[in-house]
Parts: structure tokens; C-alpha cells; sequence
């Protein structure tokens, strides 16, 4: 610490043995900073406010009809770009700039300079504009923030008509492209069902619920089909059971002969056929298995009347009736009989439609697999060209929207005004920069002579430096006349460095006055 302190120490006094020159540069550097700052040309800024109003009525109105842009996300990227290259030579042309500008590198100078000094700031969030520019010029920086106006309010309303006719016209092309998609997927649709009609059914069902359905209607018919065994099969047994009684009766003539068991299978056939022939056509196989089955039972019944009737000639007494419990067996039974001849024919049919889906399935998958191909391809097809003519029609109503009221609404708040105090330079902050600027030069000259031509105050000083031994130390002897000197020196000095303070502060002190009063 000791080491250091000396340092410094021999430092301050090498620097306050240079003091004279300290102030010289000190007072050097101070005036010509000042002329410096004072011969900057005053800047004056020209600046307008442009308010940009996105909520047109329309918006509520047209909501989901028209299509709706993000009008505010625009508005600031226009901010944001408003400053390029292409607007600044328009803004150029428009502010009459390159009047005298004769080479083409002084324009692009020009330009550069341009873009960097015109500004565009965002006031808070409720799209509110400033634009500024500064020019040593104020009739013309005041052209040059009019024309930054017009171009900020073209740009945002020049190309909105453009951009829609462009959309319209693109959307019209991809429609014309899939609507000639859809009519190639219509047509090949048409010749695949064409070609595997005989594979389609009316009510819309695909093979594998075609056959189930197939397969259920055969295992319903084959379990009435059992039941009505079951059935016919225990009245037969209760026939068997039942002995018949022996009744006299009046002989029967051939045209009157009646055969309960033949007549109630021949009633209840035909009870069947009614039935059937509501529902199914002359052609279907239970219709034309009930009609053979009738036409059996009247050849029966006629051959059991022509038994009847030579029985009845050879004996006087006629057969017996049978006991009525056994008639209505009997009834129950043909009615059973012609119920199983029925089902049958209708488990036959199953059967049959059944073995034909069963031998198509190999064929009948890939045909629905082809088939649901071509389906999902049109109805792809069909959902683009349809949500392409929605947009067109929406894209149609926006522009049309746009042409008769615009979304944006440019407002000029305040008008392209120029300042009557400059911006630039700022003065009251330059002095006192220059007066740190001053006392930094007239710190670091002393500091630099005294490393320059150093002076040893101490003789270890001088020890260290040379690594020599050190005799003696001759003192000097200083004189009434000397001192004196000195003293006068010390207070020009001191007088000199007031001096230097107080002129810049009487020079910050009036210039602040006159600003005051300009302002």
C-alpha cells in the first residue's frame, strides 16, 4: 500500500511540474470544442400524427360472410417497412430532392442518408403514427414529411383491389382444375358401377352386410322350419293316439265330397299364397312352391273322391266319419304340412342366395375396396371444389367491400409542421461535454510529459530506476526571492484555472438564458 501511495504521490508531482502546460491544452482543447459546437448547423424537425382507424361498421356486419385480414397486423408491418428503398426514391422525386444533385453516387448518398434519418414511431397501442424527419433546412424537411404521409397512406390502401382481383383469379383457376378433377372421378365412378351392377344392391348395403343379413334370414328359416317339424310331428303322434269312432252318414254324391285333412291343407295354402303374393311377385320361389303344393292337394283330394265314390257303390253302408277330436287333428296337421313345405322352399332360397355370396367373396371385397377408393376420391374432390367456390364468392364480397367503404381509415391528427426551436444540436448538453473533454486533455498532457521527461523527486527513486549506488544527495537552497515567485505563480495558476471554470459556466449560464428565451 505504501508502495503505491508513493507512486502515485511521484505521479502528481511529475504532473503538477507540467501544471503549465496541463492548462494550456486545457484552455486549447475548451475553445476549440466550443467553436466546434457552435458551428454545427442547427437541425429543424418537421413531424406529422396519422391515425390509422381498422373499425369500419362493415366488419361486424360482413363477420363470416367477407373474408376478414388481420387490418391492424398490416397496418404495422406497413410501419415497419414504410422506410425502404423503393418509397425513399419516391419520396425523393415527390420532395423535389434530386434538383441538384447531378451523379448518380450523390443520390444514393442522399438516399442513405434519408433512411437514416426519417422516422415512423408507434404512439401507444391505438395505432397512432408520428412521422419526423430533421433538416438544417425547415421548408424542406417539411416536404419531406408530406410526401411520408402520402406515400404512408397509399401504400396502405393502393394495392387492396390488386390483391383482390390476384386471389379471385387464382381461386378461379384451382376451381376450373378441380372441377375437371371432379368430372374425371364422376365419370370413372359411373363405369365402375356400371360395369358391377350386378354386384350392387338397391337399399345401399355392402357385401359383408349383405350376407350377414342373408345368413340371419337362413338361420331364422331353418329354426321355423324345425318348430314346424316339432309341431307336425306331435299332432302326428296325438293321431295315432286317438281311435276314431264309427258313425252312420248319408252317402255323399261326387260333387259334394268333402276331405277335412286335403281341404284344411288346401285352405291354409292358400291363405299363404295371399300372403306371399303381397309381398313377393308370380315368380318368386315360395309363390310358385305354394301353387305346386295346391295343385298336389287337389290331385290327391281328387283321387281320394274317386276312391270314395267306388267304395260307396260296392257297400250299401258308407264309411264312418271320425270323431271330431280326430277331425281337428287331422285340420292341425295339413295346416303343419303345408306351414313345412313353406319354410321349406324358403330355407332352399336362403340356401341358395347364401352359396352365391359365399362363391363371390373373393371378388366381392376388392369390388367394395375399388369402389369405396373411388368414393373417398370424389368426395375429396367434391369438398375442395365446393370450399373453393365458397371462398370465391367470400373473396368476391370482400372486394367489393373494399372498393365501396375501406376497412382503414387514415386520419391526419396534425398536419406536417415544422418546430421553431431546432432539435439538433443540443448545446446545453455538448458544453458541458466539451468542458470534460477540456479538463481530460489538460489532465492528460502533464501526464504524458512528465512520462515523457520524467524528474526524480526522492533518491530512491532514482536508485531503483538507474540500479546504481546512490553517493549522496545535494540539497538545494531556496532563496526569499524564489519563494516569493512561486507564490505568484501558484496564484496566477490558480487565477488561470478559475478563469477557465467561470467562462464556462457564465457560457452555459447565458446560453440557457437565450434558449429560455427562444423557446
Amino acid at each position: 500500500m505504501d508502495e503505491i501511495l508513493r507512486q502515485a504521490t511521484t505521479v502528481l508531482r511529475g504532473m503538477w511540474k507540467h501544471r503549465w502546460l496541463g492548462i494550456s491544452v486545457a484552455w486549447i482543447v475548451a475553445a476549440i470544442a466550443v467553436v466546434v459546437v457552435f458551428r454545427i448547423p442547427d437541425k429543424y424537425e418537421a413531424s406529422a400524427r396519422i391515425f390509422v382507424d381498422t373499425q369500419s361498421i362493415l366488419k361486424p356486419l360482413m363477420s363470416g360472410l367477407a373474408i376478414e385480414p388481420n387490418i391492424d397486423q398490416q397496418i404495422m408491418i406497413l410501419s415497419r417497412t414504410l422506410i425502404s428503398r423503393p418509397n425513399v426514391e419516391k419520396l425523393v422525386r415527390m420532395a423535389d430532392l434530386d434538383l441538384k444533385i447531378q451523379s448518380k453516387a450523390k443520390q444514393e448518398e442522399l438516399i442513405d442518408d434519408l433512411m437514416k434519418a426519417l422516422t415512423i414511431k408507434s404512439v401507444g397501442r391505438d395505432n397512432l403514427y408520428t412521422l419526423s424527419y430533421a433538416n438544417p433546412e425547415p421548408e424542406k424537411a417539411k416536404r419531406v414529411v408530406q410526401s411520408l404521409v402520402s406515400i404512408f397512406v397509399e401504400s396502405g390502401l393502393g394495392d387492396k383491389r390488386k390483391d383482390t382481383d390476384t386471389a379471385r383469379k387464382f381461386i378461379d383457376e384451382q376451381i376450373q382444375v378441380y372441377q375437371k378433377k371432379l368430372e374425371e372421378a364422376e365419370n370413372r365412378l359411373k363405369e365402375f358401377k356400371l360395369k358391377h351392377i350386378s354386384a350392387q344392391t338397391s337399399d345401399g348395403k355392402d357385401y359383408f352386410g349383405r350376407i350377414s343379413e342373408v345368413t340371419a334370414a337362413l338361420e331364422r328359416a331353418k329354426l321355423e322350419l324345425r318348430e314346424a317339424e316339432n309341431s307336425r310331428d306331435a299332432l302326428k303322434r296325438q293321431i295315432l293316439g286317438e281311435e276314431p269312432v264309427l258313425l252312420p252318414d248319408v252317402p255323399e254324391t261326387a260333387s259334394g265330397v268333402s276331405i277335412p285333412e286335403i281341404d284344411g291343407r288346401i285352405d291354409t295354402l292358400k291363405r299363404n299364397l295371399d300372403g306371399l303374393l303381397q309381398r313377393f311377385t308370380d315368380r318368386h320361389p315360395d309363390v310358385v312352391g305354394t301353387r305346386r303344393m295346391i295343385s298336389e292337394l287337389e290331385e290327391q283330394k281328387k283321387s281320394e273322391i274317386a276312391e270314395r265314390k267306388k267304395a260307396a257303390s260296392s257297400s250299401p253302408v258308407s264309411t264312418a266319419n271320425s270323431n271330431p277330436v280326430y277331425q281337428q287333428l287331422k285340420i292341425s296337421l295339413a295346416e303343419n304340412e303345408a306351414t313345412v313345405a313353406s319354410l321349406r322352399v324358403r330355407v332352399a332360397e336362403y340356401q341358395k342366395r347364401y352359396d352365391e355370396l359365399k362363391d363371390a367373396m373373393k371378388m366381392i371385397p376388392q369390388i367394395e375396396a375399388e369402389l369405396a377408393q373411388l368414393n373417398r376420391d370424389y368426395d375429396i374432390n367434391k369438398k375442395n371444389y365446393e370450399g373453393l367456390v365458397a371462398r370465391r364468392e367470400s373473396a368476391t364480397i370482400s372486394g367489393e367491400m373494399d372498393a365501396s367503404a375501406a376497412g382503414v381509415d387514415f386520419r391526419l391528427i396534425d398536419p406536417p409542421r415544422v418546430a421553431p426551436k431546432p432539435v439538433a444540436p443540443n448545446r446545453m448538453l455538448l458544453l458541458p461535454l466539451t468542458f470534460v473533454l477540456a479538463l481530460g486533455a489538460g489532465f492528460f498532457a502533464p501526464f504524458a510529459a512528465s512520462q515523457i521527461r520524467p524528474v526524480f523527486f526522492d533518491a530512491r527513486g532514482l536508485r531503483e530506476l538507474s540500479g546504481l549506488p546512490l553517493l549522496g544527495v545535494v540539497s538545494k537552497s531556496v532563496s526569499e526571492t524564489d519563494v516569493a515567485r512561486e507564490r505568484r505563480r501558484l496564484r496566477l495558476f490558480f487565477v488561470t484555472v478559475f478563469a477557465f471554470v467561470t467562462a464556462y459556466g457564465a457560457g452555459i449560464a447565458l446560453l440557457y438564458v437565450l434558449s429560455s428565451r427562444t423557446a
